[in-house]
């Protein structure tokens, strides 16, 4: 469901955000979403995820939260800036009839959902790309009721995910001049990638009994391609590493990557690559 106020009053900024995710929500939905279904349920499992109970999920994409919540029986509220993310979220619901996950287009920063209302409000990957984190966070707090929890799963430092560590040193072979990612201060996605940094985060939003626990994403991955198309599809700052290179140049830096693939695996399909997470959770 729409809100067309939210998107009548959008600011610039936010609609540039949307117009970044629109555009990458087909290929997310194709090879992002399932590789992240299991973290998330990992982190449900361990906040107390039971049938019947209402779970939020905020920056939701097109469902790797919002999905497993509501296939253990909860009553979910999936929530995106993106329409075609929310698209292709209805879509994965109603091919699974899930008929307890309404998705809605909602801005994480000012959610229009009343105080109280969830048992589980949680984000994975999805939060912690906010440019106004504190409120984000502060909305979380707002819309779970008293006793209930708030679940952020994010990334750890770059230089420990493998998924960045390969594409970044493909690049590197391939590309003459690539600079990599900026580090001071990091990109967005790494606002929190420290235990200190998160638990601080979520203290500061006004929760209690904060615990910070490690977790991992597994991914698999047959072909350089295949690893390829996950990484471009993933973030839009995937989309400004990658912007200016010739067809050509792609395919040098998949062929890298088939190599160091293959190496991973030892000579067998697939390769396993292993991106560390930190699962923030905390009680309201």
């Amino acid at each position: 469901m729409t809100s067309a106020t939210q998107q009548d009053r959008a600011t610039p900024e936010q609609e540039t955000t949307r117009t970044a995710w629109n555009a990458i929500a087909d290929g997310y939905d194709t090879f992002v979403t399932a590789p992240g279904m299991p973290v998330a349920e990992d982190a449900l499992r361990r906040a107390g995820l039971c049938s019947g109970m209402r779970v939020l999920d905020v920056a939701a994409g097109s469902g790797a939260l919002s999905i497993p919540a509501a296939r253990l029986g909860a009553h979910v509220v999936a929530a995106d800036l993106s329409p075609r993310m929310i698209d292709r979220l209805e879509a994965r619901a109603r091919s699974e009839g899930l008929s307890t996950l309404e998705a809605r287009v909602m801005d994480g920063h000012a959610l229009e959902l009343n105080d109280n209302t969830f048992d589980i409000s949680a984000s994975q990957f999805g939060v912690m790309l906010f440019p106004d984190l504190p409120r984000a966070l502060r909305e979380l707090v707002r819309v779970t009721k008293s006793g209930g929890r708030v679940v952020m799963v994010v990334y750890v430092a770059p230089t420990e995910l493998d998924f960045l560590n390969f594409f970044i040193g493909a690049m590197h072979a391939s590309i003459p001049g690539f600079t990599g990612i900026p580090t001071d201060p990091p990109p967005l996605p790494f606002q929190v990638a420290d235990t200190e940094k998160l638990y601080r985060a979520l203290i500061d939003a006004g929760l209690t009994d904060v615990r910070v626990e490690n977790g991992r994403e597994t991914l698999e991955f047959r072909s350089g391609k295949q690893m390829w198309d996950w990484v471009v599809n993933s973030n839009p700052l995937a989309q400004m590493l990658i912007g200016g290179l010739t067809s050509a140049q792609q395919e040098d830096v998949q062929q890298v990557l088939d190599g160091m693939l293959l190496e991973r695996s030892g000579g067998n399909r697939p390769a396993i690559l292993i991106n560390p997470v930190y699962i923030g959770i905390g009680t309201k």
